[in-house]
């Protein structure tokens, strides 16, 4: 299975460079996955196409204000990404610019008033961590990052006196995605985050629940949607490209993750009501009532019957992958390497709410393996014409 089979054209002018001015005013496409039936709605209507009893599952993770600005002791500048920390294994960080074994960044605060530089640190590469420490003089800016390994494909192995996620938090920028092409905002600190944000650990933002709002959270739980959540860090893998031409030789990065007892209960208590309210006939299917031939824009109204109720919707692909890494496991919590590609068996999810992917992406071979490639081009493609805004501050999808 090539890469290459992943392929679509995205016009630049449909890439969302900035959020949209209301959270949640984003489109929304509905794709039927069963029959490749496409409608087109607005992302404040999704408790519309969900029914009570369905049970809707949210990532709780929080993005680190992870992007650091540095500078070399010869003046150059680098940025760094932090990437999340598993167990003892080394902290790492993704670079833009060169850079080399030994080499000592110091920290550059973005958050001057009038946003020039911190006088740059002017030294010499060191060997060790000890090079690293020394006398900071009053008034003078020295917080230090030691090169210890180049790791190779834009990543390096660090070390620093204080802990790399302090420093994040106390001197980072919004780790906006590099298409975008510009500096976070003080607007990108609020909307590059969900509303419900809670554990800090996360380089990147799950994008899908982006345009989700606390008054549509309201209003599908008034209408008897069970909201539930899990946590995973969103990492390394998401910033990656598939590098090998083969799909199945690409590896993914692991993501902590973790489920709680109470969202496990929910879903084994939905696949329940769903295998109660299935149809009978082995051509049946339990997780949506297929949509009749009907115009693509429209009332979502019927879209589904009552015997849907029961079905599993992950928000998001991080959703979907730490779901189904529990299928295919059992693992409440650990460490998910999974990479979900055509032909997968999902085991979990009946439902996927969802962005818009990049070309080759590992986020767009997951979606592809949830709706077969051909109805997912199809829906980009709608997408596009109808003038969609792509990427992870653009409009979203629901397949199912």
């Amino acid at each position: 299975m090539l890469v290459s089979d992943y392929n679509y054209d995205l016009p630049d002018e449909r890439i969302a460079k900035f959020p949209p001015k209301e959270r949640g005013s984003s489109r929304l496409l509905v794709l039927d996955r069963q029959t490749g039936d496409i409608t087109d709605s607005y992302y404040r209507n999704l408790d519309e196409f969900l029914n009570p009893g369905d049970v809707l599952i949210l990532n709780d993770t929080r993005v680190m204000q992870s992007r650091l600005f540095c500078t070399l002791p010869d003046g150059r500048q680098r940025e760094l990404v932090v990437l999340e920390k598993h167990g003892d294994e080394p902290q790492r960080v993704m670079y833009r610019g060169k850079l080399h074994d030994g080499d000592i960044l110091t920290i550059t605060d973005k958050t001057l008033d009038d946003g020039s530089f911190e006088e740059p640190l002017r030294g010499r590469r060191a060997t060790g961590a000890s090079e690293v420490r020394g006398d900071k003089p009053e008034g003078m800016f020295r917080e230090r990052i030691l090169i210890k390994h180049i790791v190779g494909n834009g990543i390096a192995e660090v070390e620093s006196d204080t802990p790399l996620a302090d420093l994040a938090e106390k001197y980072g920028t919004v780790p906006l995605p590099p298409y975008l092409h510009r500096d976070a905002t003080e607007s990108d600190k609020k909307r590059y985050q969900t509303v419900w944000a809670k554990h800090m650990g996360s380089a990147a933002a799950p994008t899908a629940s982006l345009n989700m709002t606390e008054d549509l959270l309201d209003r599908l739980k008034q209408k008897g949607v069970i909201v539930k959540y899990l946590t995973l860090h969103v990492g390394l893998g998401t910033f990656l490209p598939i590098r090998s031409d083969n799909i199945e030789d690409h590896k993914m990065h692991s993501e902590w993750f973790n489920i709680p007892d109470d969202t496990i209960a929910a879903i084994i208590e939905a696949k329940k009501r769903l295998s109660r309210n299935a149809p009978s006939g082995p051509s049946s299917r339990a997780s949506v009532t297929p949509l009749a031939r009907r115009p693509r824009k429209g009332s979502s109204k019927e879209f589904f019957s009552p015997q849907s109720s029961g079905r599993v919707i992950a928000l998001g692909t991080t959703v979907a992958r730490t779901l189904e890494y529990y299928g295919k496991t059992g693992k409440t919590s650990g460490e998910d390497d999974i990479f979900i590609y055509p032909g997968f068996d999902f085991k979990v999810i009946d439902g996927l709410i969802t962005n818009y992917h990049a070309p080759k992406s590992t986020v767009l071979m997951l979606a592809s393996a949830f709706a077969g490639w051909g109805h997912l081009k199809n829906a980009y493609e709608h997408a596009i014409a109808e003038k969609y805004n792509f990427l992870s501050y653009g409009d979203s999808m629901l397949i199912c």
